[in-house]
């Protein structure tokens, strides 16, 4: 018998990419996901047509802030699985609107537990970032002591891991906390390096560079990480799972030689005072993940940046003016 799994989040970048897989799995997926425009909707369109004719696949637009709507959805449907990958990302923008990260990260974590916590669904999943490891020695591992959150937006993933383990501990829901480390892949979101340097150095514009380049990051793909999550529905009590490339950090400065070299020209680059709540370095220990859920990442660099510009090229003019964020 095949699993009912909800999907939260789905017309994004990850989740778009899970989605698929458990389709091809077998799976029946309910997807939800606000459709908001934190970034060109039009890209969260294109993810969600490769699926939405799927028998198998059945999409609401729905807020996981709705305590309602996820009640009734919740009563609608017996999950064996919940995967929340819904989310408001990125270090920078927390800054400015610290408020809607609480209520989408937090709150709408929340709403979720509640729902399975009533309708006695088992399995939990849920996104985390390894922007919490900020501040410390790399490379990370999951048991690291002394984690204080340098941003809201790693804060807000704090509560929620913090909330799900409570959780776990009262009403026996399994969760795996999957901690990401700086996901790219074809049609990723315009706010990441990858999609932004190879649409700027494709059309000569200038890139702009927080810092000297020198800062670095475990660059993973995302059929890696998909693949992680979705090994992640096992049960394992209640444990955080690092899922990234687990090799050495590639520096940025690398990144835009790389792509460089990828794309046939050359960068025009422009340096930005580096922030304080961004990370010098990202690099994940995956042995824990390798252990629990025979999970390794298959791709190398070279071979996502390839399939990025790929995806950038074929997909032109329309990629080529997405908005950015």
């Amino acid at each position: 018998m095949s699993k009912k799994i909800l999907v939260t989040g789905c017309a994004g970048f990850i989740a778009a990419r899970v989605v698929s897989m458990l389709l091809d799995q077998g799976c029946h997926v309910v997807g939800i996901d606000n459709m908001n425009d934190y970034y060109d909707v039009s890209l969260k369109q294109h993810r969600l047509d490769q699926v939405t004719s799927h028998p198998n696949f059945e999409f609401h637009e729905l807020d996981i802030e709705s305590t309602g709507g996820i009640g009734k959805l919740f009563d609608q449907h017996q999950f064996d699985a919940v995967l929340n990958l819904a989310a408001r990302a990125g270090v920078r923008y927390s800054l400015e609107n610290p408020a809607v990260y609480v209520q989408t990260n937090s709150l709408g974590n929340l709403n979720l537990l509640e729902a399975m916590r009533r309708t006695h669904v088992r399995k939990y999943v849920l996104a985390s970032t390894s922007s919490l490891y900020a501040g410390q020695e790399p490379p990370f591992t999951e048991d690291l002591s002394g984690i204080y959150p340098l941003s809201p937006y790693a804060a807000s993933k704090k509560s929620a891991e913090l909330m799900a383990y409570s959780y776990h501990h009262l009403y026996g829901i399994d969760v795996s906390v999957c901690r990401y480390f700086t996901v790219y892949g074809p049609g990723s979101r315009p706010d990441m390096a990858v999609f932004r340097f190879i649409k700027w150095i494709d059309e000569g514009t200038p890139i702009e560079l927080f810092g000297d380049g020198t800062q670095a990051r475990d660059f993973t793909y995302v059929d890696d990480i998909a693949r992680g999550t979705i090994a992640s529905v096992r049960d394992v009590g209640y444990e955080i799972i690092n899922l990234g490339r687990g090799n050495k950090p590639v520096s940025i400065n690398e990144l835009i030689e790389t792509l460089e070299q990828i794309l046939g020209k050359k960068a025009i680059v422009e340096h930005r005072q580096f922030h304080d709540a961004d990370m010098k370095t990202t690099w994940a220990d995956i042995s824990k993940a390798n252990r629990l859920l025979q999970w390794q990442p298959k791709v190398s660099l070279d071979e996502g940046l390839n399939q990025c510009v790929k995806w950038h090229r074929e997909h032109q003019p329309w990629s080529g003016n997405i908005l950015l964020p």
